[in-house]
């Protein structure tokens, strides 16, 4: 435990980084209140491909924030060797054979900083990663890399929160959407929407893709890039496929219970559309498409059934970089928003809770403050 300058905390937010900083204060003595507008990892957490990884090109920050995130996992997964809900199986991933194939460029980055990469043609993927369909796979290959894995969120985060809860810690659920409380120019709690004040000397902002429209009505930009993300789950199925997949057409990532989870940028943009009430409509043509471009990279080409469907906002900021850490103009009031959060989820809240609680910035953030995004 550390000596704190803050003595309660509020987050509002129940998914991956509002829990996980949750624990991690509540670990240093902070008395922690957690809010959330339904139950715990009801937004972006819980419709997550949530492959744990570093892969392809990015900034060196960002990266290193990566592999910090992963090896917290992989210390989780040690202390939890015969868990379903964390495995590190690997990740495979290949590009559409056209002018926008980067496997080549992308290798050559991976081995240069150290990523645990292996350039593979599509004979040498059947041998090493067992369950695969490598038919689709393009001439110029794929790379797999061995240290990745995957996690599921909504397991994970019920387990933060059963130690939240044995620290002290409390949640208050299903009140409607809460929002920062300021007065006298500084964060002193949250109101839920059903008028509960929550004070506290610290607040953090961990809504998802909520984030920038609710630090908005703070007076704070924060940069948007925010899509609409897709997640189909199926029901289970016995198959040999344990790595992740990554294909032009889809991501499958296996899930507990013999499930998979899949997803497609693509799926999102001509699958979903959006009501005046701003309720989702799903097209279900599209969610069959899906299935069947999971089912070819599949050994067998398996019948994938739909156990259910999950659509709402993927949170990216509008440079792709992480916003963590305090409001500088807003004393007390602090946020967490990035994409990647399942492979950030630990590391995050390891790292904003350090800051919350001590008052002090950790170097690892330094390129990812919120007053990036501040008009000039």
């Amino acid at each position: 435990m550390t000596d704190n300058i803050i003595s309660t905390a509020v987050i509002i937010g129940a998914g991956i980084f509002g829990v996980s900083t949750a624990v991690q204060l509540a670990r240093r003595g902070v008395n922690v209140t957690i809010l959330n507008d339904g139950p715990p990892a009801n937004g972006a957490s819980g419709r997550s491909l949530s492959w744990l990884n570093s892969a392809r090109m990015r900034s060196e920050p960002y990266h290193r924030l990566r592999v910090a995130g992963i090896d917290r996992y992989r210390t989780l997964a040690a202390r939890n060797p015969d868990a379903d809900w964390l495995r590190f199986d690997g990740g495979l991933t290949w590009d559409a054979d056209d002018e926008r194939n980067e496997i080549e460029a992308a290798y050559r980055h991976e081995v240069s900083i150290g990523y645990d990469a292996q350039r593979l043609s599509a004979q040498d993927v059947s041998r090493v990663v067992p369950g695969l369909d490598n038919s689709g796979i393009a001439p110029q290959g794929a790379i797999f890399n061995p240290g990745e894995g995957w996690v599921d969120l909504p397991t994970l985060i019920g387990l933060l929160l059963n130690e939240f809860s044995e620290l002290g810690g409390v949640v208050v659920t299903d009140q409607g959407a809460a929002k920062v409380v300021i007065e006298g120019g500084r964060a002193i709690g949250a109101q839920t929407a059903k008028g509960d004040l929550h004070r506290a000397d610290a607040v953090v902002l961990a809504t998802g893709p909520a984030v920038p429209k609710m630090a908005a009505e703070n007076g704070q930009t924060i940069g948007d890039d925010t899509p609409i993300a897709l997640l189909v789950q199926t029901k289970p199925l016995a198959h040999p496929l344990r790595a992740v997949l990554n294909t032009p057409r889809v991501a499958v990532r296996p899930a507990p219970g013999g499930t998979f989870s899949l997803d497609a940028d693509w799926a999102a943009d001509e699958g979903v559309s959006v009501s005046p009430d701003g309720s989702y409509q799903i097209h279900e043509s599209v969610i069959a498409e899906l299935l069947a471009e999971a089912a070819k990279v599949m050994e067998g080409n398996p019948q994938l059934e739909v156990a259910s469907v999950g659509v709402g906002g993927k949170p990216i900021p509008g440079d792709g970089e992480p916003v963590i850490g305090a409001m500088k103009d807003i004393p007390g009031y602090y946020v967490a928003f990035s994409h990647s959060g399942a492979t950030l989820g630990l590391i995050v809240g390891e790292l904003l809770a350090y800051e919350v609680a001590s008052g002090a910035e950790h170097p690892m953030l330094a390129t990812f403050r919120p007053e990036r995004f501040k008009l000039v």
